[in-house]
């Protein structure tokens, strides 16, 4: 029993700093509803700053005072970040914003490792809290004491700060509905900045306070933010109680999952999130939003089919490229044939957001499942490569059918966030299944057949199957099915007016997406000869939405300018240097802000100018001729 009692003060320990770091982002969120996923990178940024501080400085900070400092300057960045670029972008549709963020994410990756290297980072013990405290003969260390005592003296602050102040009051406003307060005169522009830099502060302070616990890395932003996301769906949207709640809850499972479930331990928190937003989709604590944003689709340039000359050019480039073999080297075509299977992957999220709507956070599953598939056909099962090929995809069909059918029951935020929980179960699931899909190790040896084992021929298979895919899916877009899709996701109301299932509809293009995005799983397993976790892993999923949105996410066309760009910037840029992350992500950053509606987007913007200003010019002629 006391054992016990001793794991369950360590999970109380450890939600502290959850708590202070998933606070900070659920008031972030729901006054600005930005998407912020380099939440998880302030809390790094805590980590090193209050590090260097207690290291250097302690004799003239000490280490509180060092740690304090640290979420200030942090603070600080955070001010600066949010003038300088998320200002810029609030009234951008949330996956912008996603990606502006993540974008800042990879560059704070490389920035850290530049300053303080690449190696892991002991801290100091915490003056006064360095010893441990007996309980029936286990020992709980004192500082974890500490951090139990800390968190409800900070959501008292908070609470007393929120409840109890006109700022708070704003605040607490601004969550339920922006536009009321901006109408009732209130500057929401500092409005912001005030609530991100105390967001930000937490995000610190949560990261400083871990220095005497945990070795400090340039891999803490990727690993707290899954779980902050998780905190703050499953307490709901601005509500700190529900941070608080949800916390405990999570850092709890997490606790006493490996005691009791060590075989789905990583899996309880995504579950209890899942089934949360499928009874309570606002959290446990949260109340329904005033109005939702909807997905960012077309509105404003009606879609067409490809005019004569663009079908031309579509094939032309498709010959291009199928003529590679003939002058490029194995490592050329070898990056070629992943840079088309990525394109089918990112082809089969955009026709689901595009098309559909529909934002899914973790679209890898998918991917990965078809990866899966094909290997345990081929390992296991022994089939020949064409049938692998064509039946790997079924996983990923049926967990898209599974998982699609409680996902489209939700819309917005909340439809992303399910999808998100769904992929890391599957991830969960390959992760700790060592027995069945060989766990961090993998599962090697799935090499292709002789008949598409050069380079040059698997080009070609890859190349073909992408052409057919894409050709596929543009097809969709402008059949009956395709405008039925695109009628559910502008009205729904309308579309149910004149007899169209829209929950029906949504879900077959949920299965549709997610057996496509099995294809391209199916063959990146081929291609590497091996599947990983990381093939479901959250990273490959905002790959995929930074691909789109790269592209064009209003256009029919974008994801695959978008997935060629991201993925041969992606290759070159590690090939070239160290720093290619900072590099990558000050490029999105960019894209973002000056060109929000992507490469195709923004071509075609320019080309309809160039139009208008033609007609018009034309116009002029021809008054001035009449007035002749």
């Amino acid at each position: 029993m006391a054992f016990y009692f001793v794991q369950f003060l360590t999970g109380l320990a450890s939600a502290a700093s959850l708590f202070l770091v998933a606070s900070g982002l659920s008031i972030i969120f729901g006054v600005t509803r930005i998407v912020n996923f380099a939440h998880g990178a302030f809390y790094m940024l805590g980590a090193y700053v209050a590090f260097t501080l207690t290291e250097r400085f302690s004799g003239a900070l000490g280490f509180w005072g060092g740690i304090v400092v640290a979420a200030l300057i942090v603070a600080i960045i955070g001010v600066l970040v949010e003038m300088v670029l998320l200002r810029r972008i609030y009234h951008a549709p949330e996956l912008f914003q996603l990606l502006a963020t993540f974008g800042l994410t990879l560059m704070v990756q490389d920035i850290v490792v530049m300053i303080w290297g690449p190696d892991d980072l002991l801290g100091r013990r915490a003056p006064g809290f360095k010893g441990a405290v007996d309980f029936f003969g286990q020992n709980i260390p004192s500082y974890d004491l500490f951090l139990i005592a800390l968190c409800p003296i900070v959501l008292g602050i908070l609470w007393l700060l929120f409840q109890r102040t006109r700022w708070g009051v704003l605040v607490r406003a601004a969550t339920q509905d922006r536009d009321m307060v901006a109408a009732l005169g209130v500057n929401q522009k500092w409005l912001f900045t005030s609530v991100f830099a105390l967001g930000v502060f937490l995000a610190a302070l949560g990261g400083a306070l871990q220095i005497p616990r945990d070795a400090v890395h340039h891999a803490l932003d990727l690993r707290i933010i899954v779980e902050v996301f998780v905190v703050v769906v499953i307490g709901g949207l601005g509500s700190i109680i529900g941070a608080f709640v949800a916390a405990v809850l999570v850092s709890e499972l997490n606790a006493f999952g490996i005691l009791i479930f060590p075989k789905i331990s990583i899996i309880l928190v995504f579950l209890v999130m899942a089934v949360v937003l499928i009874v309570r989709p606002w959290g446990l604590f949260g109340k329904p939003e005033a109005a939702a944003r909807r997905t960012p689709g077309l509105t404003v340039t009606p879609w067409r089919p490809l005019t004569s000359g663009e079908r031309l050019m579509s094939l032309g480039a498709l010959v291009l490229a199928a003529m590679m073999p003939l002058f490029a080297g194995n490592y050329a075509l070898t990056v070629g044939s992943e840079i088309a299977i990525f394109v089918i992957f990112a082809a089969s999220l955009h026709f689901l957001m595009s098309v559909g709507g529909l934002a899914s956070f973790g679209h890898a599953a998918y991917f990965g499942l078809g990866a899966y598939g094909v290997a345990f056909l081929a390992k296991a099962a022994g089939l020949p490569m064409i049938v692998s090929l064509l039946l790997g995809p079924v996983l990923g069909l049926l967990g898209a059918a599974i998982f699609g059918f409680f996902a489209v029951q939700l819309s917005g935020v909340y439809f992303a966030m399910l999808t998100l929980a769904f992929a890391q179960i599957v991830w969960s699931i390959a992760f700790q299944w060592v027995e069945v899909t060989g766990g961090d190790n993998g599962i090697l040896g799935v090499w292709p057949e002789r008949w598409a084992a050069s380079p040059a021929n698997f080009y070609w298979l890859s190349l073909g199957i992408t052409a057919l895919v894409v050709t596929v899916l543009r097809v969709m877009v402008f059949s009956p099915f395709g405008f039925a899709l695109r009628a559910t996701r502008d009205s729904p109301l309308r579309s149910e007016a004149i007899g169209i299932n829209g929950k029906r509809v949504q879900w077959t293009a949920f299965v549709i997406s997610g057996t496509v995005a099995g294809i391209g799983g199916a063959l990146f397993a081929y291609l590497k000869g091996s599947v990983f976790p990381d093939s479901v892993g959250i990273s490959l999923s905002v790959d995929a939405l930074v691909m789109v949105l790269l592209g064009g996410v209003e256009t029919v066309s974008g994801a695959v300018i978008g997935a060629i760009v991201f993925k041969a910037a992606n290759i070159w840029l590690v090939s070239q240097t160290d720093l290619s992350k900072l590099v990558l992500g000050g490029f999105i950053v960019l894209m973002v802000v000056a060109f929000p509606k992507g490469i195709v987007g923004t071509l075609e913007t320019i080309r309809n100018r160039r139009r208008s200003a033609d007609t018009k010019s034309a116009l002029a002629t021809s008054r001035i001729e009449v007035a002749e």
